[in-house]
């Protein structure tokens, strides 16, 4: 037999899922129908939450008490560099494997790595700054015109200086 239900628990699923979009609700059933909650009304809060990242793989955290779910978007440096490139929201069953070859300026970057800081691994906010760098070295895109590598490159040296938190 389970164990008796407690309506004061607190329950964290995580799920990815494409931003602006009802996702598959027989991908949400297994995970959030044993706790009691509709998938269909669950994948359309979603939808609801993750307007402002239309077309966007993205993470996000349910927070579920007592048979309620609050939804915050948890977003990782690639969706951060994709979203400050300021590219038009694709149609992913249209366009397939889009370069990301935009710009973006270095203070993006330092705004980017303080939202990343409270998960990155780095001691310090230079580190946070250049785990994005190379993250958005993979996505393609270059900053202030240069390669984002040079730049990483230029922090380790100290050419460049990046603010203590």
């Amino acid at each position: 037999m389970p164990p008796k239900f407690d309506p004061n628990e607190v329950k964290h699923v995580y799920l990815r899922c494409v931003g602006g979009e009802v996702g598959a609700t027989s991908s949400l059933a297994p995970k959030i129908g044993p706790l009691g909650l509709s998938p269909k009304k669950i994948g359309d809060d979603i939808a609801k939450a993750t307007g402002d990242w239309k077309g966007l793989k993205i993470t996000v955290c349910l927070t579920i008490q007592n048979r309620q779910a609050a939804i915050s978007v948890v977003p990782s440096a690639a969706s951060l560099i994709v979203k400050a490139l300021k590219e038009p929201p694709r149609d992913r069953k249209k366009v397939k494997n889009i370069k990301h070859n935009g710009n973006i300026t270095f203070d993006e970057v330092i705004n980017i790595a303080r939202v990343m800081r409270p998960r990155s691994m780095a001691r310090e906010l230079a580190g946070t700054c250049k785990e994005v760098l190379g993250t958005a070295q993979s996505v393609g895109c270059t900053i202030d015109g240069r390669s984002p590598h040079d730049v990483i490159d230029d922090i380790s040296s100290g050419a460049i200086e990046i603010p203590s938190e």
